[in-house]
């Protein structure tokens, strides 16, 4: 018995498709291995934003809001839970970019070799390249939709416009991500990896407004903090969240974050293609 040949996403690379559609090949193949593993995300996906938000919103969060005071107005005069939502929501979307431009891509480097196997098909880098961070941006966009509907069967999303939080911190992800890849293309090992975890990761983690205002720092971290990529796209989902009409100076963070993410794909081409064309 003969079998239809695969189509759409997953038909089989040719020398004859159009080049503008090849990174659809390239996409097929990291669509293809999730088929077969999706069910080891589900803890990442569904069950530790419960966790978190039940902790820290609700446990943490009572306590907070029960002492805070005269200090309410650094909440925006909201609960612990609202507030910390967005924060936690750009942290996760932040982890995961880097975590999907890291192992993944150098273990498609160096140990399943599956971007050699992809060059080896009628695909160039740039369509490898396109392909794979289109997928980690399908990974994040979705993870975030799951963590906002989450968080708004905790009561933590009151206004409508916290939709737009999915793609803010979206790409916010991706300015992660991106400059991810390059450094993956351009380390021998994985030991980078755990130097910018504590040095980096970590600090971004606790001192860019996702657990407690920016206002609050020393005047030299409060000015270092705002420049980084997770503050800004903490400060707009927050600001989304909490319902806040949209200005015109709040495209300037989302703008930084698009800057970001051209000049981390700028980057990562140059280094996978100094990587991988030998």
């Amino acid at each position: 018995m003969t079998t239809a040949p695969p189509r759409g996403f997953f038909a089989p690379a040719s020398s004859t498709a159009p080049p503008r559609r090849r990174w659809r090949l390239a996409l097929s193949f990291w669509l293809l291995q999730y088929r077969r593993t999706w069910r080891g995300s589900i803890l990442s996906t569904f069950v530790l934003p419960t966790l978190y938000l039940a902790s820290l919103g609700i446990g943490l969060g009572g306590l907070v809001t029960q002492h805070l005071g005269n200090h309410a107005a650094l909440l925006g005069s909201t609960s612990y839970l609202r507030f910390v939502a967005p924060g936690v929501l750009c942290a996760s979307a932040m982890q995961i970019g880097i975590n999907e431009g890291s192992w993944p891509v150098m273990g498609a480097i160096r140990w399943q070799r599956t971007y050699h196997a992809q060059l080896a098909t009628p695909l160039r880098i740039v369509e490898v390249l396109d392909g794979h961070l289109l997928w980690i941006t399908i990974k994040i966009g979705a993870s975030c939709a799951t963590f906002v509907a989450i968080a708004a069967a905790f009561g933590a999303q009151p206004s409508v416009k916290a939709i737009l939080e999915v793609l803010v911190a979206t790409v916010l992800g991706m300015a992660f991500a991106t400059p991810m890849v390059a450094l993956s293309a351009h380390v021998k090992n994985d030991a980078a990896f755990s130097t910018l975890n504590r040095l980096v990761i970590v600090p971004l983690f606790l001192f860019s407004g996702t657990f407690f205002p920016v206002s609050e720092l020393p005047r030299p971290l409060r000015v270092l903090a705002r420049l980084t990529p997770l503050e800004n796209g903490v400060a707009l989902c927050r600001s989304l969240a909490l319902g806040a009409g949209f200005s015109v100076g709040q495209l300037w963070p989302l703008l930084y974050l698009v800057a970001l993410v051209i000049v981390g794909h700028h980057l990562a081409r140059r280094s996978l293609t100094a990587r991988l064309v030998q």
